[in-house]
C-alpha cells in the first residue's frame, strides 16, 4: 500500500485518482478476457485457425499496451492532454483521409490502413482527440465570448464527418455527431442552433436512407424483418432466449458456434447465452456506473474545459456501449460497433484506453487555482466587514 505521506509521482497519482473508476474499467477488461475465452474458439474453428485460443491470445496481447496507455495517460495534466490531443487529432485526421485513397475496400467501405504490418482504424483513435478539441473550443467560447469558439467547433465537426461519410461509416458519423451535439448543448447553444442542427441531422438521415443502399437495407430489415436477411440478429436473439436468467454455463453455449462476429460485435449475445441475463444486467450496471460517476465528477469541477471534456468522453463511452447492446437486442438497426473493453479488437482497445486514460486524468482531484482561492479569501473578508 502507498502511504499518503509519500511525495512521489506515483504516490500523488494514487491518492488523487478515482480508484472506483479504475476498478470498474479493470472489471470490464477482465470480463472481456472471460468472454473471449467463451466466444472466440468457435470463430477460430470456422476460419480454419489451428489454435482455438488465437483471438484470446491476441486480446491479451493488445490488452497489455492498452493498460500501459491508460495508466500513462492518466498522469497527464489538462494542458498536456490538450497538446497531446491536438497532435494526435491532426495525425489521425490525416490517416482518416488517407483511407479514402490507399485503404483496402472491405464490404464496400474503406476504413482501415495497414502501416508497418499493423492494421489500424484511424476513426477509432480520432474520436477521443476530437472530443478533447471540441471541449476545448466550447470552453473557450464560454470563457471568452468574443472568440468564435462555436463556429470553430462546427468547422471541426465538418472536418471529421466529411471523411467518415465518404468511407462510408455512418455509425461513427452518428456517434461523433451525437457527442458533439451534447457538448454544444452543455455550452449553452441557442434555440436557433437547436433547430438548425436538428434539421441538418434529419436531412442527413433521410439522404443516407435514400442514397446509400446498405443503410436502406439495414433500416428496412429493422422495421420489417421479412424484407431481408436477418440471420445475425435472429441468432443473437436466440442466444438470449437460450441463456435465460442464469445461462447455460461457461463453454456450454450452442448458438455462438453459428453466430457471426460472436467475438466482436455480438459478444453481448454470447454473454447472454452462457452466463444469462443476470450477467448482462451486471455489465449494463457497470457501464452505467462509469458514465454516471464520470458525469458526477464533471459537474463538480469549476474548469469549463474539464467539465466539457469529461462529459464528452463519458458520453462517447456510454453511447458506444448502448449502441452495441441495443443492436444485440434488436432495439436499433444493425451497426458494427464494439462493446468497450469487452469485444475483441486492437484498435478499439487502444483507442478506448487512450480516451479513458484522459478521463481518469481529468477526474483526478486537483488543488484549486490560486485565483479561485484568492477570490474566496476576498469574499470572506468582505463578508466579515459587512457583518
Amino acid at each position: 500500500m502507498i502511504s499518503r505521506a509519500e511525495r512521489t509521482v506515483v504516490g500523488e497519482w494514487w491518492w488523487t485518482v478515482d480508484r472506483l473508476l479504475l476498478g470498474a474499467l479493470a472489471a470490464l477488461m477482465i470480463t472481456g478476457i472471460v468472454l473471449a475465452l467463451a466466444a472466440s474458439p468457435p470463430v477460430a474453428a470456422r476460419l480454419g485457425i489451428p489454435d482455438p485460443f488465437h483471438f484470446v491470445n491476441r486480446q491479451v496481447m493488445f490488452l497489455i499496451p492498452a493498460v500501459v496507455v491508460l495508466i500513462g495517460t492518466s498522469f497527464l495534466n489538462p494542458r498536456q492532454i490538450r497538446r497531446v490531443s491536438l497532435v494526435l487529432f491532426l495525425v489521425f485526421l490525416t490517416l482518416l483521409f488517407a483511407t479514402l485513397i490507399i485503404g483496402p475496400e472491405v464490404k464496400g467501405s474503406r476504413r482501415w490502413l495497414t502501416l508497418a504490418g499493423i492494421t489500424i482504424q484511424p476513426s477509432e483513435f480520432l474520436k477521443p482527440s476530437f472530443v478533447i478539441i471540441a471541449a476545448w473550443l466550447f470552453s473557450e467560447s464560454v470563457r471568452r465570448p468574443e472568440m468564435p469558439g462555436q463556429l470553430l467547433a462546427i468547422g471541426l465537426l465538418g472536418a471529421v464527418v466529411t471523411p467518415l461519410v465518404l468511407q462510408p461509416d455512418f455509425g461513427q458519423t452518428m456517434l461523433v455527431s451525437l457527442v458533439w451535439g451534447s457538448l454544444f448543448f452543455l455550452a449553452g447553444l441557442r434555440i436557433i442552433w437547436v433547430m438548425a442542427l436538428g434539421g441538418v441531422g434529419a436531412f442527413g438521415l433521410v439522404a443516407a436512407y435514400f442514397m446509400v443502399p446498405h443503410v436502406t437495407k439495414r433500416i428496412d430489415r429493422f422495421l420489417n424483418p421479412d424484407s431481408g436477411d436477418t440471420y445475425q440478429i435472429d441468432r443473437a436473439i436466440d442466444s438470449f432466449l437460450n441463456g435465460g436468467w442464469f445461462g447455460q454455463g461457461p463453454g456450454e453455449g450452442t448458438y455462438k458456434r453459428i453466430l457471426p462476429d460472436g467475438h466482436t460485435d455480438f459478444i453481448f449475445a454470447v454473454a447472454g447465452e452462457e452466463f444469462g441475463a443476470v450477467l448482462c444486467l451486471m455489465l449494463l450496471a457497470l457501464f452505467a456506473f462509469i458514465v454516471l460517476r464520470s458525469l458526477n465528477r464533471a459537474m463538480d469541477d469549476d474548469d469549463p474545459f474539464v467539465r466539457f471534456a469529461v462529459s464528452g468522453l463519458a458520453i462517447l463511452f456510454g453511447l458506444q456501449s448502448a449502441i452495441n447492446m441495443m443492436v444485440n437486442l434488436h432495439l436499433m438497426p444493425a451497426k458494427g460497433m464494439t462493446l468497450p473493453f469487452v469485444s475483441y479488437g486492437g484498435s478499439s482497445l487502444l483507442s478506448l484506453a487512450y480516451g479513458m486514460g484522459m478521463l481518469i486524468a481529468l477526474t483526478r482531484r486537483r488543488p484549486r487555482s490560486a485565483t479561485l482561492a484568492e477570490l474566496e479569501r476576498l469574499g470572506t473578508r468582505l463578508g466579515g466587514r459587512l457583518a
